[in-house]
C-alpha cells in the first residue's frame, strides 16, 4: 500500500524551497541542527505508520461512545497517543523553560502533517492539547503554568478550547455561559458548551478545557468575554489530582468524518460546583483565544492539504497498478489492458490533484515558518522584521485555512473518480479521507467567515499594509524567475493574475468607501479563490525555480530528476489550467454583482 506521506517532498519544502535548516541561525533554535530536525521526522514517521494509520479505518468504524458519562474508545487510540507522548511529540515546540523541545514551529508543522495523514482523528487528540498548551504558555500566570501548562507539555494532560454553544456557533458575541466570583478568588462557570472535540476520554490524567464565558456586569458583545481554565479533575496546589470538577458530557455529535476524535455536548455548572480559573485579564478572553485558534488555522490547512495528499498517493499507486482498457488509437482487443495512468484523463486528474496538495502543503510550511520568523524577531528586538513577518501570515491565515479545505477536497473527490467503484467502497480509504476532510471547511471558522475576515479586514488593515507587503513579495519572485525558460508560463500567467487581483482590490475598495458595504463583501468567498490561486501559484513559482536551479546544476539520480521534472510539468499545469480560472471570478467581483444579495428569501 502507498505510504501515507512524501517524504521527498517534505524535505524539498522544508531545506530546498524554504531553508528551514537556517533558523538554527538565530539563538533560539541555535542547539538544533538539520539532524536534529530529521531524527524528530523520523520519529514522527516511524511512529505514524506504526501506530497510527494501522487502526485509521477501524477507528472510523467504531465511534466513541458515551457510557455512563464516559467516553468508550478502541485501545489502538491510548496506545498510539502513550507512543506519541512518550516520543516527547507534545514537547516540540515549547520553550526549553517549560519542559519543551524549543523546535521552529516549521518541524513541529511538519511532524503534524505526517500525522494528520496517518491518521487524522486519534491525531486531534494530543494536537488539541499542544494547541490548548500553547495558548496558556503566552497568557498563564506561574502558578497556572506549574498546575496546568507544565503537565499539558508533557502530555500528562491535553486539552480543548471551549468556544461554541447551542445558540452561538460562530457569532460569539451571543454566547450565554456565565463566571460567578467566588470567595476563594476562583470562578463558577455555569453554561453548555457544543461540538467541543476531545473533551471526554482517558488517554490523558486530565483535560483541561479552555472556556469562553462572561462575568457578571461584562459588556455585550465580544468586548464582555473572558476565558477561563476549566479542569476535568480539580489540581491541588502539591500537583495531586483531587475530585471531579462539576463539567458533565451530555451529549455525542456523530460526524461523517473526524469520527473518531469525539465531539462532546458539554455542561458546566448543573451542580453549581464548577471551578474555574481566569486566564489573564477580565474582557479579554476572545484577545487571548485568537492566539490559540489563529494557529489553529493554519493547522487546519495543513491537515486539508495532508488529507488531499493521502488520497492523491494512494490513487497515484492505484492508477500506476490498475490494468483497465487500451490507448485510443489501439482498437485491437487481443492486446492486454494498459495501467489506467496511461489515460490521458487519469493523468489529468492526477495532476490536478498533485497541483493542489503540493502547492498547499508549500503554503502550509510557509506560514508555519513565519511563525518561527515573528518569534524570532521579536527575541532580538527587531520590531520592524516582527511586523513585516505577521503583517504577511495575517493575510495568509484565511488562505491558509480555507484554500486547502476547498481545493484539497477537491483533491480527494478526484482520488475517488480515478479508483471508479472501488473509490466509493469502504475497503480503500480514499471515501474516508474525502469525508474527514470534507469537515475542514467548517473547523475553525467556517470558509465563508474566512473569506470575510480577508477581505474585509485583512486586505484593508493599516491602509492595505498586508496586501502590499505580500504583492512585493510575488513581485520579487517574479523578478527572480525573469528569463528562465523553465518556469516561462507560470511566471507570465502569475503576472497577470497578480495584476488583475490587485486591480479588482482597488475598485472593491472605492465601491466600500462609497457605502456599499454589503455589495464589498457578497462575493467575498470569490475574492478569497482569486487571491488564493495567485498564492498558491506563487508557491508553484517558489518551488520551480528551485527544481529548474537544481537540474541545470546537474549530477542528479534518475529518480530525483523524475521528482524535480514533475515539479516543472506541475508548475505548468496550475499555470495553464488553473491560473486562468482567476480572471471569471475577477469579472464577477468588478461587476459588484448583487444576484445574492438581491435574492428574496420567499423566491427560494
Amino acid at each position: 500500500m502507498a505510504d501515507f506521506v512524501n517524504r521527498r517532498d517534505l524535505d524539498f519544502l522544508l531545506y530546498d524551497v524554504f531553508a528551514s535548516h537556517e533558523l538554527t541561525n538565530a539563538p533560539r533554535f541555535s542547539e538544533h541542527d538539520r539532524d536534529t530536525f530529521d531524527a524528530i521526522i523520523d520519529t514522527a514517521h516511524r511512529i505514524a505508520r506504526e501506530r497510527f494509520e494501522p487502526h485509521a479505518a477501524k477507528l472510523d468504524l467504531n465511534d466513541p461512545e458515551l457510557v455512563d458519562g464516559r467516553v468508550e474508545l478502541i485501545p489502538e487510540v491510548k496506545a498510539a497517543t502513550d507512543a506519541f507522548v512518550e516520543a516527547g511529540l507534545t514537547t516540540m515546540s515549547f520553550d526549553f523553560d517549560a519542559g519543551g523541545m524549543q523546535l521552529p514551529y516549521t518541524v513541529a508543522q511538519a511532524v503534524m502533517a505526517i500525522f494528520y495523514a496517518a491518521n487524522t482523528s486519534t491525531a486531534g487528540y494530543p494536537l488539541l492539547g499542544m494547541a490548548a498548551a500553547n495558548l496558556l504558555a503566552a497568557h498563564a500566570n506561574d502558578e497556572q503554568r506549574v498546575k496546568y501548562l507544565n503537565p499539558m507539555v508533557a502530555g500528562q494532560y491535553f486539552g480543548t478550547m471551549c468556544l461554541s454553544e447551542p445558540q452561538a456557533g460562530s457569532s460569539l458575541a451571543d454566547i450565554l455561559t456565565t463566571a460567578t466570583p467566588a470567595e476563594d478568588g476562583t470562578y463558577r462557570i455555569e453554561g453548555n458548551k457544543m461540538w467541543i472535540s476531545a473533551a471526554e476520554h482517558d488517554l490523558t490524567e486530565n483535560i483541561v478545557h479552555l472556556v469562553l464565558a462572561r462575568l457578571p456586569g461584562a459588556p455585550a458583545g465580544v468586548k464582555g468575554i473572558s476565558l477561563f481554565i476549566v479542569p476535568k479533575f480539580i489540581v491541588e496546589d502539591d500537583g495531586a489530582l483531587g475530585r471531579r470538577n462539576d463539567v458533565k458530557v451530555t451529549g455525542l455529535n456523530h460526524k461523517m468524518g473526524f469520527r473518531g476524535t469525539v465531539n462532546c455536548v458539554l455542561s458546566f455548572g448543573d451542580e453549581g460546583e464548577c471551578v474555574g480559573y481566569l486566564v489573564g485579564e477580565p474582557h479579554k478572553g476572545l484577545s487571548y483565544m485568537f492566539h490559540m485558534m489563529n494557529e489553529a488555522r493554519v493547522g487546519v490547512g495543513l491537515g486539508a492539504s495532508m488529507l488531499g495528499y493521502a488520497g492523491y498517493l494512494f490513487s497515484l499507486e492505484y492508477a500506476a497498478d490498475r490494468p483497465q482498457g487500451r490507448k485510443i488509437t489501439d482498437k485491437d482487443p487481443s492486446k492486454p489492458a494498459i495501467p489506467i495512468i496511461e489515460h490521458a484523463d487519469v493523468r489529468r486528474m492526477l495532476l490536478m490533484q498533485k497541483c493542489y496538495v503540493e502547492g498547499a502543503l508549500a503554503l502550509g510550511l510557509f506560514c508555519a515558518k513565519l511563525i518561527d520568523e515573528e518569534v524570532i524577531a521579536k527575541e532580538a528586538e527587531d520590531e520592524e522584521g516582527a511586523q513585516a513577518a505577521g503583517l504577511l501570515l495575517g493575510i495568509l491565515t484565511p488562505i491558509a485555512k480555507a484554500w486547502p479545505s476547498e481545493y484539497c477536497l477537491e483533491a480527494n473527490k478526484l482520488a475517488i473518480q480515478v479508483l471508479g467503484g472501488y473509490g466509493y467502497s469502504r475497503e480503500y480509504p480514499v471515501e474516508r479521507f474525502y469525508r474527514d476532510n470534507r469537515l475542514n471547511a467548517i473547523h475553525e471558522g467556517t470558509n465563508g467567515i474566512q473569506a470575510l475576515d480577508l477581505l474585509g479586514r485583512k486586505v484593508a488593515m493599516k491602509q492595505g499594509a498586508a496586501l502590499r507587503a505580500l504583492a512585493s513579495q510575488i513581485q520579487q519572485t517574479l523578478a527572480e524567475a525573469e528569463g528562465n525558460e523553465d518556469v516561462a508560463i507560470l511566471t507570465g500567467e502569475l503576472a497577470r493574475g497578480l495584476a488583475r487581483t490587485l486591480d479588482v482590490t482597488m475598485k472593491l475598495g472605492g465601491a466600500a468607501l462609497q457605502g456599499k458595504v454589503e455589495e464589498y463583501l457578497a462575493n467575498a468567498s470569490y475574492y478569497l479563490e482569486v487571491l488564493g490561486h495567485v498564492v498558491i501559484g506563487w508557491m508553484w513559482l517558489r518551488q520551480g525555480l528551485v527544481a529548474s536551479a537544481k537540474l541545470a546544476a546537474g549530477e542528479l539520480g534518475e529518480a530525483d530528476e523524475a521528482f524535480l521534472r514533475g515539479k516543472l510539468h506541475a508548475a505548468r499545469f496550475f499555470a495553464k489550467y488553473e491560473l486562468p480560472k482567476i480572471h471569471w471570478k475577477a469579472d464577477l467581483l468588478e461587476s459588484l454583482d448583487d444576484t445574492t444579495l438581491s435574492m428574496e428569501q420567499s423566491w427560494f
